[in-house]
């Protein structure tokens, strides 16, 4: 007779995060997660950085990495400094950046320094998901700022934050994604960027710029960082090589004065991101990463093409979206009484998974009806037919009119 299993469940810790369910493959049409085009994938130009660079310096992996020290891979490090100066006006050398374990291992030590639970942060209402999911577990007060073309709105920070301080709350910082912002795929323009900071200066408030997809702008050209215009040195900058290179290499970083750096080392208690990792993208960007670019955004601005035709031909004026300025995501509205939670069980059984707007949203009211579709990974072909099969199940499930042509396809009762 077999016994039964331990039950873990009365040991569990009140305030864990809801289980995981078992992983049964992407849905045939995946429009979700930060994935990137296989085909821009450079895999040769890897192989053979890894090769070089095993053969000499391999031996050095037998100890985690201690020549370069706990804040990662030197020349990674340089690259970084280097490239940062270059794209965004940071001046930065390798020892104010700290390599980490993707962007979301930045966000885990940006918040274990900074938060403890009953603290204020602001965000953009429509924001990362994983940052909202990290915020939520960690009991932190979070207030959502509108967003418009140009981004997070100045004068409605200004009234928060006017707000907090005649109550006596002082944020613990402002994080925003201002270089093709995650949902919405705005850019913050520069004098807008000066406006937050010089809010932030004002009311004593540090800020939290998360600058990952800062190399997918289609023209290549992007306003200065953040962290490059501010005089008070009072911002934290985080990037990624998920974005630019491939995200299941987890590498990401932190650029930060070394008072923030310092507290935030001995936090990171995984002994070092992966060495082979750092090695191989040392390797490779050094001389390959300014030709690479170019060449993927090409390809994902095909990609945004094909899916803005495809959702154009499919829905028509019933799916309302502003064309990004760079990036690998849609943020799509569809009408109002469509509930985009709802909608994304019905899509998954029909084999399309999406992202529901509340998800990425301190609003749920008004995200509601939106979703973010995310074009890099699926192929020209994949995205139409999914696309097509979205509006199906819009049509069927939700009444939506959508378009096959020029013909306006009804749901029937």
């Amino acid at each position: 007779m077999t016994a039964a299993p331990f039950d873990f469940t009365p040991l569990l810790p009140a305030g864990l995060p809801a289980a995981a369910t078992k992983w049964t493959g992407l849905a045939k049409y995946s429009f979700v997660g930060g994935n990137n085009d296989p085909e821009q994938l450079p895999l040769d130009g890897l192989i053979d950085a890894i090769d070089a660079v095993l053969k000499r310096e391999g031996r050095t992996l037998a100890t985690y990495g201690l020549e370069s020290g706990p804040q990662g891979y030197r020349p990674l490090r340089q690259f970084l400094s280097a490239k940062l100066k270059r794209d965004g006006g940071i001046s930065c050398t390798a020892d104010d950046i700290l390599i980490v374990s993707g962007s979301l291992q930045a966000l885990d030590l940006v918040n274990a320094t900074l938060l403890a639970r009953g603290d204020t942060v602001i965000v953009e209402r429509d924001t990362y998901q994983g940052m909202l999911n990290r915020l939520t577990r960690l009991g932190v007060n979070t207030i959502g700022i509108p967003l418009d073309q140009d981004g997070m709105r100045m004068n409605v920070l200004a009234g928060t934050l006017a707000d907090l301080k005649r109550r006596g709350v002082t944020p613990k910082y402002i994080y925003t994604i201002p270089t093709v912002q995650n949902p919405t795929g705005t850019i913050m323009p520069e004098s807008r960027r000066l406006e937050l900071l010089g809010l932030a200066e004002q009311h004593g408030v540090p800020i939290f710029e998360d600058d990952c997809y800062a190399d997918l702008i289609w023209d290549g050209k992007r306003p200065p960082a953040l962290h490059a215009m501010s005089k008070a040195a009072n911002v934290i900058h985080i990037g990624s090589f998920s974005k630019s290179i491939a995200p299941a290499l987890r590498v990401g970083f932190i650029v930060a004065p070394w008072a923030a750096l310092s507290r935030m080392l001995p936090l990171k208690t995984d002994a070092g991101s992966g060495a082979l990792e750092q090695m191989a993208l040392a390797e490779y960007c050094t001389p390959h990463f300014e030709t690479h670019v170019p060449a993927l955004r090409r390809g994902l601005r095909a990609k945004l093409n094909t899916l803005m035709e495809a959702l154009n031909e499919q829905f028509g004026t019933t799916a309302e979206f502003e064309e990004p300025k760079g990036g690998i995501f849609l943020w799509v509205k569809l009408p109002d009484h469509v509930d985009t939670l709802k909608l994304y069980q019905a899509a998954l059984a029909a084999g399309v998974s999406i992202n529901p707007g509340p998800e990425w949203s301190t609003d749920k009211a008004y995200s509601g009806c939106r979703l973010r579709l995310c074009f890099a990974s699926p192929t020209h072909q994949q995205i139409r037919e999914g696309i097509a099969a979205l509006a199906d199940v819009c049509r069927k499930e939700f009444g939506v009119p959508t378009r096959i042509g020029n013909v306006e396809m009804k749901a029937r009762g």
